[in-house]
């Protein structure tokens, strides 16, 4: 689950958040001995999924290499109110330094997994896969991707640059659904090309055109199950179809039932709850 690529932005990120809220120099932290070292427990106040471990040692790694983090639960894993996260020991400053940048860092995550496990729960034994969008917080694009794959979700496309998706002003930009398909044909065929409907007789264009990829934008979910059927009688070889907009907790269930592939979610990482996460210092330990 972790890359080079990802590596790079954990580094960067926890440098730019120590930046922001260090600065010149943390007042606080000053007034404890340079010497003083202390034990710390991180402590769950309610269900969660973890998320975050690295962004959360990198943070007291560029601080103080000495100190050590120990996880009792990791990422991908459900903690329960009280479970005890992590532990840590090391230096007082810098573990005081630390202690909000690394738990925005984890609660945030852990929100963002929680949220998407929630979602991949309430469609267990359908065909159905959860799937986020580029609706994430600035800066943390990669990060919240991890967290929804931490959660059980998959990924859509990151950014512009590694899939297509052709929405209603590219159509109307490119002068119909056929002339936005045709217009691919020559790409990279390693690229995911899928293109947005928002009617049955769209989706019956779209069709005629051959995509193989069709994402139903804020169908309802009758007109989601004709979908669905004209789709799997269209021909041969139906194409995948994703369901997106205005999708909630209550209403994911019916429309994976439908016979959908994906249903995509830009709550997961758009409408972000912090998971409830404290740090308990044991001083002088």
């Amino acid at each position: 689950m972790m890359n080079d690529e990802l590596k790079t932005e954990i580094e960067t990120s926890v440098a730019n958040a120590l930046r922001e809220d260090v600065g010149a120099g943390d007042l606080t932290a000053a007034l404890v001995d340079a010497d003083a070292v202390s034990g710390a427990t991180v402590v769950a106040r309610e269900t969660m999924t973890i998320a975050g471990m690295d962004w959360f040692n990198e943070v007291f790694r560029q601080l103080d290499e000495s100190i050590i983090v120990d996880w009792y639960v990791t990422d991908g894993q459900q903690a329960e109110p009280d479970d005890v996260v992590c532990k840590l020991v090391g230096n007082s400053r810098a573990m005081l330094t630390g202690e909000r940048t690394a738990l925005n860092f984890l609660q945030t995550l852990s929100g963002t997994a929680t949220t998407t496990a929630q979602f991949v729960a309430a469609v267990n034994g359908t065909q159905a896969k959860i799937l986020d969008t580029r609706k994430t917080i600035p800066g943390l694009r990669l990060a919240q991707k991890y967290a929804v794959r931490c959660g059980g979700g998959r990924n859509h496309r990151v950014g512009l640059y590694d899939g297509i998706l052709i929405k209603e002003n590219h159509i109307k930009s490119a002068g119909g659904i056929a002339n936005a398909l045709a217009a691919v044909e020559g790409d990279d065929p390693d690229v995911m090309v899928e293109i947005e409907v928002e009617s049955l007789d769209e989706l019956k264009a779209a069709l005629d055109a051959g995509a193989t990829r069709i994402l139903l934008d804020n169908f309802s979910l009758g007109d989601t199950r004709e979908a669905v059927a004209l789709n799997s009688d269209y021909g041969f070889v139906a194409a995948e179809l994703e369901v997106s907009g205005n999708v909630d907790i209550d209403s994911v269930r019916e429309l994976a039932e439908t016979g959908v592939n994906y249903i995509s979610i830009g709550a997961l990482t758009k409408h972000v709850r912090a998971a409830d996460l404290s740090m308990r210092f044991s001083i002088g330990s």
